[in-house]
């Protein structure tokens, strides 16, 4: 099970079988009721509360309630980007013994913690009956795949290394749009154009968007093999190279707005650009939903280009759906991932949310150009796991790490973030 933590991209729901598992008296999943007879509530556990995020939901659910008109949908979403708040939230209900009846999650390492805890239904049986294995590319089907068994259904794929840019601030500072920085040095130089034009270069929330800052600047200065190596104990935490990146990250930090760390979620952040407030925001395309929701245009508007210095490299995260153990509708739950998994339900909710599609048979020909651009690059990029979004490791290293992280962002102490990160992997790496 600890190969996951080893693959270029950590991207697998790791997982045990759990058949059976659970003392809520429930029946175990797999002697639940076929999904075309289920009835009832489905109450499906999210973190889409708001903005564009909710309603690439909402278009899900309509899928959802067209393919399934004898269920009823039950939105138990809490709000807090990347699952920040949400997380705990869930973990208070599953030690409860009161699971929903499917919760998202990233795919990934993040998924460790609930399986270690028995609180997941192993999936395979159902990819075979709904021939997922065929439809999904079979690399991410590998990436999901631990021991021969799957433990979730992902909705989308998603990249975490992109930079959005405001064109006419970068215009009015002498930053020609249609050629972005290829390294962080050149970065530097045209953040500091910006800077002297009176605009924030780059924009940034709270501590986790701060961590996706992090592990992208991490990635750009130490390359894939020195990334990966973070994660599965191959790049040493204390060396000079990682020395460096912490450096460059410290830089990157002194170009963002002070009031950062107010910022509790992405949106406010991305809005600063979409405002000209701000030059940059380096987020996930989720972010190509909220420029598309509130009217901007690609080209115009906004312009976006990997991470300097991770052309070619894609930053992988995924949001999954599950089964836990004790389940309160299973049949539903599965009817609810049966919509997850396939071509309509995919089309419907990537098309709003800005990532793309899991399933290779959705339609995606009226999608944005961003979004082509995406499903390009993933088929042919090099494949990364994403630290903030829970597929480089495990819940419990993501947050000690967030937490130095964090910290760094008001004291700069670079020596301290690189002892309490190398720590932090001692700790959990296996």
């Amino acid at each position: 099970m600890r190969r996951s933590l080893t693959l270029i991209a950590a991207a697998a729901t790791l997982g045990l079988t759990l058949a059976g598992c659970g003392g809520s008296g429930q029946a175990p999943a797999e002697s639940a009721a076929p999904a075309s007879e289920a009835t009832g509530e489905v109450g499906v556990f999210t973190w889409w509360a708001d903005g564009s995020e909710k309603a690439g939901l909402d278009a899900l659910v309509d899928v959802f309630k067209t393919d399934y008109p004898n269920l009823t949908f039950d939105n138990l979403a809490v709000a807090g980007g990347a699952g920040s708040q949400a997380k705990s939230v869930l973990a208070a209900q599953l030690k409860a013994g009161t699971p929903p009846d499917s919760f998202q999650a990233h795919a990934g390492a993040e998924l460790q913690d609930y399986i270690d805890a028995d609180q997941l239904e192993d999936l395979t049986g159902f990819y075979t009956e709904n021939k997922l294995t065929d439809q999904f590319p079979k690399d991410l089907i590998d990436r999901l795949t631990v021991d021969g068994k799957i433990y979730s259904v992902p909705s989308n794929i998603h990249r975490s290394n992109v930079v959005w840019a405001n064109v006419k601030v970068l215009e009015k500072a002498g930053v020609d749009p249609a050629k972005p920085a290829d390294s962080l040095e050149a970065w530097f130089a045209d953040m500091d154009k910006i800077k002297a034009s009176g605009k924030t270069p780059l924009a940034v929330a709270g501590t986790w968007t701060q961590t996706q800052l992090f592990e992208n600047v991490l990635l750009s200065s130490l390359g894939v093999d020195g990334y990966n190596g973070l994660w599965n104990g191959q790049t040493d935490w204390k060396g000079a190279e990682v020395t460096k990146a912490i450096e460059a990250y410290k830089k990157t930090l002194s170009y963002t707005n002070s009031d950062r760390d107010s910022l509790s979620d992405w949106a406010p952040a991305t809005q600063l650009v979409e405002d000209g407030a701000a030059a940059y925001n380096l987020m996930g395309d989720w972010a190509e939903a909220k420029f598309a929701q509130d009217g901007k245009k690609a080209g115009t508007d906004y312009s976006y280009f990997p991470m300097p210095g991770t052309a070619g490299v894609f930053n992988f995260l995924a949001d999954s759906f599950t089964l836990p153990v004790g389940a309160p509708n299973p049949a539903g739950a599965k009817a609810w991932l049966s919509t997850i998994g396939s071509a309509e339900g995919q089309t419907a909710f990537n098309k709003v949310k800005g990532s793309i599609p899991a399933n290779t048979t959705a339609k995606t020909d009226d999608f944005s150009e961003y979004q082509k651009s995406a499903i390009k690059d993933f088929s042919q990029d090099k494949i990364v796991s994403s630290l903030a979004h829970g597929a480089a490791v495990p819940v419990a290293w993501l947050n000690e790490l967030s937490t130095a992280v964090s910290k760094f962002g008001g004291d700069g102490n670079v020596s301290a973030l690189q002892d309490a990160a190398a720590a932090t992997a001692d700790k959990f790496a296996k």
